[in-house]
């Protein structure tokens, strides 16, 4: 039976070697790459070199993607004390000239295996709750459970992906040894946050066990063109999947079409 967290056929399906870094040229081009994925402003920077160097030399978790001689991916984690050890992934970016080659689930599991390798069983990290290919890959995909709503986390960003908006997260928490459960909408499930057809928000109800909460279908872009529209949806998740999981309420899933699965605490 094939090992879908293969972390070897990954980066060979990706066409990339994945290692872990320590030169410090190889620390100087993570920080290369991810200023221009993110073109932040000069100031703030995801990470700096220095901080790199000294994050590999205390043992905590930096790693590059290589297409030939090229880096187009890193991964940059450190080790967080929470009910236990953990390793937090901080930052990861891909170029977007390898954009759809599964460079990013290379990392991923490249990330797992180093974990599992030193005994821990958990991988925390945070995304934005409204980019919709993110949740997919980190809750379908990955199976990583969100565990809870932090809403503006890191404050002002500055860059050129999350701009002027705030910085909500959601903390999402691989278990490394569980499975991967698919399930189908319950038949029950509710809408409590939809999408319209001009890609705004729209309310539903909160009155039921499952519920379905859309986000829209391209943040980044409607970031650009209706920067209104993208603050209603900050806004309208905060509010409906906040609200949620502060209540005890569990992620259970993410659709293709863009829709969180989510179930109160009290569901059979």
């Amino acid at each position: 039976m094939t090992d879908r967290f293969d972390s070897e056929a990954a980066a060979r399906a990706a066409h990339v070697v994945v290692r872990e870094l320590t030169d410090l040229a190889d620390l100087d081009g993570v920080y290369h790459l991810f200023d221009e994925i993110w073109r932040p402003e000069p100031s703030n920077p995801p990470v700096t070199t220095e901080l790199l160097r000294a994050m590999a030399k205390a043992g905590n978790y930096v790693a590059g993607a290589f297409d030939g001689t090229k880096m187009v991916g890193a991964c940059v984690g450190f080790l967080g004390m929470t009910e236990k050890v953990v390793l937090h992934s901080h930052v990861a970016g891909v170029s977007g000239a390898v954009a759809r080659r599964g460079v990013g689930f290379a990392l991923k599991l490249h990330q797992r295996s180093w974990a599992l390798h030193r005994g821990l069983t958990e991988i925390h990290w945070t995304f934005d709750p409204l980019v919709s290919r993110n949740a997919y890959f980190n809750i379908a995909k990955l199976g990583a459970a969100p565990a809870q709503y932090l809403p503006n986390f890191y404050g002002g960003m500055r860059d050129g992906i999350n701009g002027s908006d705030e910085s909500d997260r959601l903390l999402a928490c691989w278990d490394l040894h569980s499975p991967i459960t698919t399930a189908d909408h319950p038949a029950d499930a509710v809408i409590a946050l939809d999408r319209s057809d001009d890609d705004s928000p729209v309310m539903g109800t909160m009155d039921g066990t499952h519920l379905l909460v859309a986000v829209p279908r391209d943040i980044e872009a409607l970031r650009m063109s209706d920067p209104a529209t993208a603050g209603r949806w900050r806004f309208a998740v905060r509010d409906v999947l906040g609200t949620l999981l502060a209540e005890g309420a569990r992620v259970t899933g993410f659709d293709r079409s863009g829709r969180y699965r989510v179930t109160r605490k009290d569901a059979a």
